[in-house]
Formats: C-alpha cells, structure tokens, sequence
C-alpha cells in the first residue's frame, strides 16, 4: 500500500506533461471489440505460473473486461510490474545513454507515444522513465559484445510487458520479426498497444508481431536473432524455464535481465548454471545492475545475464 502511495505521487512530478488521447480514443472501439472476441477463449496454466503472476493476471482479467484501456499505464497494479516512471536510478541511465557513442539513435528510441497514457519522465518528458529503462538494456548488449541493433531480423521475447520493447524494434529495423511469449490475458494488452501505435500485430505468424501464449507454437528450432526476457523467465517455475531453453540454445544473441532472488528461487545460482551451460557455444557475461537496486522497501541485486553465439 505505501509503495503505491509513493508511485502516485511521483507520477505528479510530470504534471505537466501531458499525453495526447483523442486519436487514441478515437481507434479504441474496434480494437476492444477484438480484445473482447477473445477473451472468453483464454485459459493458462496456473502451474506455469508464480503467485505473484496469477494474482496479476487476475486484475488483467478485471482490466481487460472494463472495455477501456486509454490510461491502462496510470494503473498502480500495471506500473508494479510493466512500468517503471519516475525513479532517480533512471536519470543515471539517461545519462549513461547520453555519453555513448550512439546517442543519435538511441535519443529516437526513447521517444515516448501517447498510448496508455504514459507518465513522462520529470527530467526528459519527451521520454518515460521504462522507455528510457528498457533502450539502456539494449545499449548494454550492444555495447558488451559491439552490435549494431539494426542488424537483428527477428526477435523472440519471453514476457514482454504491455509491448513496450516490441514498439522499441519497430523503431530499430522497419522489416522486424517479433514474438512476443505471454499469458494469454497479457497478449491482449500487448494487441492494445501495438495496434494503436499502428503496428502489424497479432495472433498468427503473418503478422509481423505475433503473439503466442502456447509453448506449443513455439519454433525451436529456428534460429532468433535475439531472445530476450527482462524480469521475465526468472519469475517463472525452473521447471517451466526449461521449455525454453532449446530456443535460447539456438539464438545468436541473449539478453535477460533478473533479480538474485525471486519466491525462494535463487536466480543467480540458476543463471550461473545456464552460463555453464552455454559457454562452449556462447560468449557469455553476468553483469551486475549498477543503477537499479529494487524498489523502496525490497533492495537486493539485479544482474544482466547476455550471451553471443561464437
């Protein structure tokens, strides 16, 4: 309960940046009209899931069933898990963005849209503190192992927010591939958001950005340009991480981002783990997160664990 008293009044610190909503509200009723189609026909696996992850797909349901998702990003519940605004730990990677070489290109990433009703950063309001957040995750990869971001054709990303790094790479390479793994129910606010920024998405491998809830539509053996899984895959059961792992075996490029402990699995033992078995195939590197530390009252380590195919 504190913790969401204090995300609410940090988001007043960008006041006075405001979102434009009309044409946002304008599309929004063929799009709900879709969203409702489907979602009586969703169902997951509660044992694929941690407790913390049934709990929030349950006030997805309840979100999802409102018919409105114009300020879905103003939820409390949606910035706990998807969206993180503004924290001073963002200012440190704004300005680690700012020093690098490709500051150019990644000052266009960062761009914030005005879907969802985005808090805008306090301290560059032309962005938001994720959006910042997630285009320094990519700078760290590209950076580690000297990647040109333009290159990647096809991207596999294992829970993937509201869409947030699928509307990065549209912005990276116009002629992307991009799945998006998730519950169901997560799909379907992934769907909201990439069709209201006017992007080819949806639930069969035509479109460009095709979201898949089930394992079972997952191609192992195709060969990804990038598999990534923010705070994603270390939230899941081991026992569920190891579907996966065919298909992150088989990429050319891995980012994951995690914290050390999550529901009394130890994340930093089990990516440790990975790395080993990794190594002969792969350039891999667990780095520590220097700018993030958790949340106000929860402080532990987080990590990057990235990897390139030899």
């Amino acid at each position: 309960m504190v913790s969401d008293f204090l995300r609410k009044i940090l988001s007043f610190l960008s006041f006075w940046s405001l979102n434009d909503l009309n044409s946002i509200k304008n599309k929004d009723k063929n799009i709900i009209k879709t969203i409702q189609k489907k979602l009586n026909n969703i169902h997951f696996n509660k044992k694929n899931l941690k407790n913390t992850h049934n709990l929030f797909n349950k006030k997805i349901i309840l979100l999802l069933k409102k018919d409105d998702l114009t300020n879905f990003l103003r939820k409390n519940f949606i910035q706990k898990m998807f969206f993180v605004h503004n924290r001073l730990f963002i200012l440190k990677e704004l300005v680690e963005l700012k020093k690098d070489k490709n500051w150019i290109f990644y000052r266009k990433l960062i761009e914030e849209d005005h879907v969802g009703n985005p808090v805008r950063y306090f301290l560059y309001p032309k962005s938001s503190g994720n959006r910042i957040n997630h285009v320094y995750h990519l700078s760290i990869l590209a950076s580690e192992f000297n990647i040109n971001l333009k290159k990647i054709t096809n991207v596999f990303e294992f829970g993937g927010g509201y869409g947030c790094m699928a509307r990065i790479f549209s912005k990276i390479n116009s002629k992307i591939s991009f799945t998006c793994f998730d519950t169901g129910f997560v799909n379907l606010l992934q769907y909201y958001y990439l069709k209201q920024n006017n992007l080819n998405v949806g639930f069969s491998k035509k479109n460009k950005f095709y979201l898949i809830s089930n394992t079972k539509k997952m191609n192992n053996s195709s060969s990804n340009s990038l598999f990534i899984a923010n705070w994603s895959l270390s939230e899941t059961p081991i026992n569920f991480r190891k579907k996966f792992f065919k298909l992150i075996k088989n990429s050319k490029l891995i980012l994951i981002s995690f914290q050390e402990n999550f529901e009394n699995i130890d994340n930093l033992k089990y990516f440790k783990n990975l790395k080993k078995k990794l190594e002969k195939k792969f350039e891999t590197k667990i780095i520590n997160n220097k700018f993030y530390k958790g949340n106000f009252f929860k402080k532990q380590k987080h990590f990057f664990f990235i990897a390139k195919k030899l």
